[in-house]
């Protein structure tokens, strides 16, 4: 299965250097000096290799020389060139709290036990989402085609990953899968109104 670990968000400067929205937790070893990143466009499936000359960041992001990229106009033609590796590649984490998306996409979501609707099935993690406040899992919602529930990836809301048996347990708090919980009132006229 490919991962991407980066995007090409755009050039920069005028000697071919391009801005890298990181997707990995290892930039370090994934973007070295040296390093040979695979990539293509998001709608290729030809794959292209790039080695890494200079890696620096600037203004929280990552900057990348590559050997293959000689001037601004190369680099402006790799925008949104997304650089991936097989998962078949990835270490296993000695952390057994810590989880690659890969393997969290898929997992039916259920209530912890102990709650008057223990065993309830939420639905299944679509995707695993990276935001500045956190991670989220987008769930799709158990019987409905429709709509998505986004859960906080917090010890506290998912007390329980078992990537063996495919199950995660949430305990939300009340209003977390109420699709209506937090929208404002109706703000249609009542009867008495004029």
């Amino acid at each position: 299965m490919e991962l991407v670990v980066g995007r090409v968000v755009k050039s920069h400067g005028i000697k071919g250097e391009v801005v890298v929205e990181v997707r990995t937790d290892e930039p370090g070893e994934r973007f070295a000096v040296g390093a040979e990143l695979r990539g293509h466009k998001a709608r290729e499936q030809t794959l292209h290799t790039y080695t890494v000359e200079a890696a620096r960041e600037h203004s929280g992001r990552l900057l990348l020389r590559l050997r293959q990229v000689a001037d601004r106009t190369a680099a402006d033609a790799l925008r949104g060139t997304l650089f991936v590796v097989d998962s078949s590649e990835l270490t296993p984490s000695d952390d057994p709290d810590e989880f690659y998306d890969h393997e969290l996409e898929g997992l039916t979501v259920r209530i912890v036990e102990g709650r008057p609707d223990a065993g309830t099935e939420v639905g299944t993690v679509r995707e695993v989402l990276h935001t500045a406040a956190g991670e989220l899992l987008a769930i799709r919602p158990a019987g409905s085609e429709r709509g998505e529930l986004l859960i906080p990836f917090v010890t506290a809301i998912v007390p329980t990953v078992s990537i063996s048996t495919g199950i995660i347990e949430i305990d939300p708090p009340e209003g977390l899968l109420d699709p209506d919980f937090g929208e404002p009132p109706s703000r249609g006229k009542s009867k008495g109104d004029k």
